[in-house]
């Protein structure tokens, strides 16, 4: 099944969807103290390797992190290819100061915001798929 890359059907179809959990970007140099089924996301970096991990096993790894975040998933099949979908919810996002650090996986994008936005984030995001034309 391919993803789907109609801008429109993206945004009526995106969903999204508020994931339970606090989340956390930490970096590491060493992942060999670091059980991989536990990271959400991992990327190479020169400077180290950026984990996405939840906080309580950042916290029991001890790990440094300076942001909390909440973790939402668009629900639609977006394909790597579709060509204006982070740029519209992003300044969506925008209007509301709200920051949002997207990855795209194969099937969904995510979206991981600060904490204290997740709920007016879920609110900004739900009206511009009702609303979008």
């Amino acid at each position: 099944m391919t993803g789907e890359k109609n801008l429109v059907k993206l945004i009526k179809k995106m969903t999204p969807k508020l994931n339970s959990g606090d989340y956390v970007f930490a970096t590491v140099s060493d992942l060999s103290k670091i059980d991989r089924l536990d990271t959400i996301c991992e990327f190479k970096e020169s400077e180290g390797v950026t984990i996405v991990i939840e906080k309580s096993k950042a916290d029991n790894l001890n790990l440094t992190y300076n942001y909390v975040a909440s973790w939402i998933t668009l629900m639609v099949h977006s394909s790597l290819e579709a060509v204006g979908l982070t740029a519209l919810f992003s300044a969506e996002l925008t209007k509301y100061n709200i920051s949002c650090n997207v990855i795209a996986g194969y099937y969904h994008d995510h979206i991981f915001i600060d904490k204290k936005d997740s709920k007016i984030a879920i609110d900004v995001l739900t009206n511009l798929s009702k609303n979008y034309k």
